[in-house]
């Protein structure tokens, strides 16, 4: 290509980009907020059509969640890591708070998982018996407590149900971390042979990203490259449908002609968020199926998910016990892997989104995890594992920065050939390719780190992003290792603290940049300096470009999570030491070296 054509062509790519962005932000972004604005509307008032004439029970007015859960007879339960109460009616979980995660890094707040039905975004969970097609324990079955007390990690409740020959007696209890255990004792007490099944349900209702920011404030906007929706693991297969199409009940992989997904081979069925799971662990040595209710999703009658296990029969006066649990918490790994290696739960782990990358992710995390129990923190873990990562690369890189030697040696020969050959670009290109052979230099050599640079950074930005060991961790100056840096150029760099980089970066056109933090300005800074010790591109358009990308990636690092931005400063910041003493080595004068040996001289002449 022309060196003409060569500068057109990188014009249009660029003119293009522009054009994209502009295209989708200010044009195509607002119809589709106001797109999505109005199908909320219809869909709301079809929803009140479907409740006012339909055989669909109503449900009550919806209620601040502390007045929903005085309206109901309740028992408490008060874990080591959960509080809240189980609404007697339907023995259903529906009020529960974590107590070791709060909404603000301020920790004024515990995080509310499960919320009533009659409350905004109602999420509740529980299991049920069925026969046939009918629920002899269903939504709102009459339980009773059997005795007093409340629920707590060493002493478990018992309810008792009476009803259409059936006697039921539910010992609830809960583990040290976020697992309900529901152990029925089911009696016939009826003159004719029953036939029933247990039947678990998780239901949600109201907009699905409402109620990510109402329990995690900002997570509906921010659902990136995390799975949030459907998420099970079925003959140990994991299931999953994001929130969007599953509400447009679109097909799920894996999923029968009847609309279920049958294991024999245990597993669980829920709803995962970002950082938060809810889900149905049936008996795992019970054939089970987890299955969608599309039917109240086609009414707007909420989200339900289910699992019904194999059906048990039971003879007059005959009684069998079956175990079922909920599991309602943080996705915290060395949780799920307590229940996936100790009570045998398929697959529990991977309720952490890991990816496609999941071979790069999980180990990625399990040096992270490893590291913080040596140093400390997952601050210094993470400063640790960039030294552990480019140390394997470290021959690698010393080629690449060789070549790049070579080449910064050959730009003034170049240079000559160029102005030598100018009329004759074959003859040009043939007299270059001679010198990089005479000089053993190779052009694309300084290239090759990048194949590994990039998977490396992807996944350990996929691995800061969804694993909740980083939320709220705070290191030096940073409140939360996995948010954007706090800091910003308006507020001074946190000195004023009222006024947020959050706030900075919503004022239109000059937040973006009064909003920037020093993380990011760091990144910017640290691959311009890198860059001063590459050749150049021949190019004047190439050359301008490469010089701005600092400037570009810095106000893209800006959104990104600050534990991820520290790594990739430190990381330039160890690049550019061995890159400069490489280019040394070589007797390669660098524009870095030509700025100190400026200032030196300049000291030394004031002195004279």
């Amino acid at each position: 290509m022309e060196k003409e054509d060569q500068r057109n062509f990188l014009i249009a790519i660029v003119a293009m980009i522009v054009f994209v962005f502009a295209y989708q932000n200010f044009i195509m972004k607002p119809a589709q907020q106001k797109f999505e604005a109005q199908q909320a509307v219809e869909q709301a008032e079809q929803q009140t059509a479907t409740t006012a004439d339909s055989s669909v029970p109503a449900v009550a007015q919806i209620k601040p969640v502390e007045e929903a859960i005085q309206e109901d007879a309740r028992v408490a339960f008060n874990g080591d890591s959960v509080d809240g109460t189980i609404r007697l009616s339907g023995s259903r979980i529906d009020d529960l708070s974590l107590k070791k995660y709060f909404l603000t890094v301020e920790k004024l707040e515990e995080v509310r998982l499960f919320r009533p039905e009659n409350s905004e975004y109602g999420y509740f969970a529980s299991w049920y018996w069925a026969d046939g097609s009918t629920l002899v324990a269903g939504r709102n079955s009459p339980w009773k407590q059997v005795g007093e007390g409340t629920l707590t990690t060493s002493t478990p409740i018992t309810l008792r149900l009476e009803t259409d020959g059936l006697t039921i007696d539910r010992e609830i209890s809960v583990d040290d971390d976020y697992m309900f255990t529901f152990t029925d004792t089911v009696t016939n007490t009826s003159g004719a042979p029953r036939e029933l099944r247990p039947v678990g349900s998780i239901e949600r209702h109201g907009d699905w990203k409402g109620f990510l920011d109402v329990t995690d404030p900002g997570a509906g906007k921010q659902t990136g490259i995390a799975h949030v929706g459907l998420m099970g693991v079925v003959n140990d297969e994991l299931r999953m449908k994001k929130y969007k199409p599953l509400f447009q009940m679109k097909e799920i992989k894996g999923e029968t002609k009847e609309g279920t997904f049958p294991s024999d081979q245990g597993g669980w069925w829920g709803l995962s968020d970002k950082y938060w799971l809810g889900a149905l662990v049936p008996e795992q040595d019970r054939f089970f199926a987890g299955m969608v209710d599309k039917r109240k999703l086609s009414r707007g009658a909420g989200l339900e998910l289910r699992t019904e296990t194999a059906s048990l029969t039971l003879a007059p006066g005959a009684s069998e016990t079956v175990s079922n649990s909920v599991y309602a918490g943080a996705k915290r790994f060395e949780v799920l892997q307590h229940y996936q290696n100790d009570l045998g739960i398929p697959r529990m782990v991977d309720a952490i989104d890991w990816g496609w990358a999941f071979f790069l992710t999980k180990p990625f995390f399990y040096a992270l995890e490893w590291l913080s129990g040596i140093v400390g923190s997952f601050g210094w873990a993470i400063l640790a594992f960039t030294v552990l990562v480019k140390l394997p690369l470290v021959p690698l890189y010393n080629q690449s920065y060789k070549s790049m030697a070579k080449m910064k040696k050959l730009q003034e020969p170049m240079k000559d050939i160029r102005e030598r050959f100018k009329a004759d670009p074959q003859r040009q290109q043939q007299e270059i390719m001679k010198l990089y052979k005479q000089e053993g230099a190779n052009p694309i050599g300084g290239c090759l780190p990048i194949l590994f640079t990039i998977p490396i950074f992807y996944a350990l930005y996929k691995t800061l992003y969804v694993t909740i060991e980083m939320r709220h961790t705070p290191f030096l100056f940073l409140k939360d290792l996995s948010a954007p840096d706090p800091t910003a150029i308006g507020n001074l760099f946190g000195l004023i603290p009222w006024w947020s980089a959050a706030d900075l970066k919503s004022i239109p056109f000059v937040g973006i940049v009064i909003g920037i933090g020093i993380l990011p300005i760091l990144y910017g800074v640290t691959m311009a300096a890198i860059q001063t010790l590459s050749p150049p591109p021949p190019d004047p358009t190439q050359r301008r470009i490469i010089q701005a990308m600092p400037l570009v990636f810095m106000f893209v690092f800006g959104g990104f999570a600050a534990g991820l931005v520290m790594y990739w400063v430190w990381s330039n910041l160890l690049s550019f030491a061995q890159q400069y003493f490489i280019m040394r080595r070589n007797g390669v004068e660098t524009e870095i070296g030509k700025f100190l040996k400026g200032l030196m001289g300049g000291k030394k002449k004031t002195a004279d």
